[in-house]
């Protein structure tokens, strides 16, 4: 109480003045010195090697990285301007849609004609799919339009030749690919199914007596919507449709269908559209297709999974619909783990200008005539950012050991890696929106303008949340599998296996009746207290969901009623999973003072997740204790304040990507800046 009237005290000073002593008398002014930017790295002490950090986040080609830093930043067509006495790079959003379509499509040639894509698809190894990552991660870091439409080029309609396709569409479309001789796009979505692919409208027959695939859009619900590429560049595209033989339904396929000439010229029976302007996005031409009666031949059947001979029989060596479904949505898996991954860098650019913002930015004197205090000083600053920092450092954790899942893949480990890309796609992505939200907010009214980014990248990133896999029914695809792997574990000496999940075959962990500090930041409580949360969701979902069974219900509809259950479940996975690969990233080190810090940021990351109000909810902790983490996360907060801006330092992204309000944002808004 006493600081909330001191507080008041203080705010009363700065918005009041003493009243003139006659009518006659006006108060005097007194001058304040002008305030003076001031760079933060005069003041602010690294204790850690910041490129040792930037090491063990980035991962792996840094060189690379550095590279195409050097090419974006040196060319005119990214679009550089100065600000503040430094050059920056992004986008200009206020181009029209068209032009901003233009502009990305330069930006890609520029790339290609310096050889940034040699290999992407005909190289081969875990080399070139990493170095692969780290290119796209570069190229989000500057804009989302152009990693998405390299994406829908290389990831999906690429990766989907490579995945679907054999030998004989290896060699006739990739290297073309690569070349962009061939400009590739994904038809899967439509008007009517997103989400749910099994069920699109789009219908293709075989004719048997040419030889050819038949591909109709039967009505307007079936047109292909928001597919990336197709408004004005794609010359080809995979059609994902039904495949009728012989009056018989097998289930979604997919095919190669030309859309386009060489010359640009939509094809005979293609009908294409503009989805139009967009939130976000609109350097990429999203379209919508419709196919009338559009004839394709046998050979463009991408067939590792099923293939149909030239009298019309359909053959396959995957017998169960269920399974051949699943191997179809293999390309998917890549675009995951690529949004995934770009939402955490989205993350390290909203917190490194939020932070250096609030390292230089002032805001209110506790007493008069003191200097007004930094933002980042004031405890709630502290609360609101560095918990954000921490949760970006751990996802980053996550997100190169999903890459390493990826890329080390066998087809025993697609499931795992399915469900550990769908959690990680989701956490990811919501955590961003989050994140950057919180930064706009930190950032006051500066965050607000479109050149200074934060704000812009909410728009931007927004459709990462629904797009390749809605985050809601991403998370219930965790939940079952989680219940199927419960249930594989009930039969006779099973145990669970994969997944993270063996400490459910340990005794369950006892949260202490009193928590101190020390207990609250040893990473083997915070293991067992996350592990406790899934092992006891996970029993609940599992008994709810047979409940329902029980009662004659399908387990389809058992599922969909366990709807809150499986959210909270798949969280819960989703933190246990992020914080064991912060724990494992930490453990690679030597005792230091980079692991010291380390320590600190994973233990503000898993408290964190411990005021998740499932812990309240179900008992976990009781009041007393969730009182006792919250002090503690306020304190590590003020521990961790020294070493905010070598922590966002360390994020390796260069000043050109970051914004004018992360430096000399004075100069920056100076009248001889608003002459450019």
């Amino acid at each position: 109480m006493d600081r909330a009237f001191q507080r008041t005290k203080v705010l009363t000073g700065h918005l009041l003045q003493s009243p003139p002593t006659s009518s006659f008398q006006t108060p005097s002014l007194s001058s304040n010195t002008c305030l003076n930017y001031s760079p933060p790295e005069l003041s602010e002490k690294y204790a850690f090697d910041i490129n040792d950090m930037r090491k063990l986040m980035d991962g792996h080609d840094l060189e690379e990285r550095d590279r195409l830093f050097g090419m974006i930043t040196q060319s005119k067509v990214f679009n550089p301007r100065v600000r503040g006495g430094k050059v920056f790079v992004s986008p200009d959003y206020n181009q029209s849609m068209e032009q901003q379509r233009e502009m990305t499509w330069k930006r890609i040639e520029y790339l290609f004609e310096r050889g940034v894509f040699q290999g992407w698809l005909t190289g081969e190894g875990e080399e070139v799919e990493m170095r692969r990552f780290a290119c796209f991660e570069v190229l989000g870091l500057f804009d989302h339009s152009i990693s998405i439409k390299l994406g829908v080029h290389f990831f999906l309609w690429g990766g989907a030749i490579q995945f679907f396709g054999t030998k004989h569409h290896h060699d006739k479309w990739l290297r073309d690919t690569e070349n962009y001789l061939i400009k590739g796009c994904f038809a899967m979505t439509e008007l009517g199914h997103g989400s749910n692919v099994r069920g699109i409208e789009t219908i293709t027959t075989y004719d048997s007596n040419t030889g050819e695939f038949v591909i109709n859009t039967p009505c307007e619900s079936a047109q292909k919507y928001w597919i990336g590429g197709a408004a004005n560049h794609a010359t080809h595209t995979i059609v994902f449709s039904q495949l009728n033989i012989n009056g018989t339904n097998q289930g979604v396929h997919a095919l190669i269908a030309q859309i386009r000439d060489a010359d640009g010229n939509v094809c005979p029976n293609i009908r294409i559209a503009d989805c139009g302007h967009k939130i976000g996005l609109n350097g990429v031409d999203n379209g919508r297709i419709w196919f009338d009666n559009v004839r394709v031949p046998r050979e463009n059947l991408l067939n590792s999974v099923a293939d149909v001979s030239p009298d019309g029989k359909y053959l396959s060596a995957i017998k169960d619909p269920d399974q051949r479904f699943a191997a179809f949505l293999a390309p998917l898996t890549a675009g995951r783990v690529n949004i995934a991954v770009n939402a955490v860098y989205q993350s390290k650019v909203g917190l490194a200008i939020a932070i250096r913002y609030a390292l230089t930015r002032r805001a209110f004197s506790l007493k008069p005539k003191e200097p007004e205090v930094l933002l980042l000083d004031y405890p709630s600053h502290q609360r609101r950012l560095l918990p954000l920092l921490a949760k970006t450092y751990a996802m980053s954790f996550g997100a190169n050991y999903l890459k390493m899942l990826y890329v080390k893949r066998t087809p025993q480990s697609n499931k795992i890696i399915h469900v550990i890309s769908s959690s990680f796609k989701a956490t990811f992505t919501w955590s961003n929106m989050q994140i950057l939200q919180e930064c706009r907010e930190a950032c006051g009214g500066q965050g607000l303008k479109t050149e200074n980014r934060v704000g812009h990248l909410k728009a931007e990133h927004d459709v990462q949340s629904t797009f390749e896999g809605d985050n809601n029914i991403l998370m219930q695809q965790v939940s079952k599998a989680l219940f199927a792997e419960y249930m594989a574990a009930q039969k006779p000496n099973k145990a669970f296996k994969g997944l993270g999940l063996e400490h459910m075959n340990k005794p369950c962990p006892v949260i202490p009746s009193r928590l101190t500090t020390t207990t609250l930041r040893c990473s083997q409580f915070q293991m067992d207290v996350l592990c406790l949360r899934e092992r006891d969701l996970l029993n609940r979902f599992v008994a709810e969901v047979s409940q329902c069974q029980a009662k004659g219900e399908s387990k389809e509809h058992a599922f969909i009623m366990s709807y809150q259950l499986a959210e909270d479940l798949g969280k819960a996975f989703s933190d246990r999973a992020i914080l064991q690969t912060f724990v494992e990233a930490e453990a690679t080190l030597a005792a230091c003072s980079l692991k010291d810090v380390l320590g600190m940021l994973r233990s503000l990351y898993a408290l964190n997740c411990l005021e998740d109000g499932a812990y309240l909810r179900y008992g976990y902790l009781s009041v007393e204790n969730a009182a006792t983490v919250r002090r503690e996360i306020t304190k590590i907060c003020s521990e961790l304040r020294p070493h905010a801006l070598a922590l966002v330092s360390s994020f390796g992204i260069p000043d050109a990507f970051l914004s004018p309000i992360a430096f000399n944002w004075i100069d920056a808004n100076s009248w001889s800046s608003a002459q450019y």
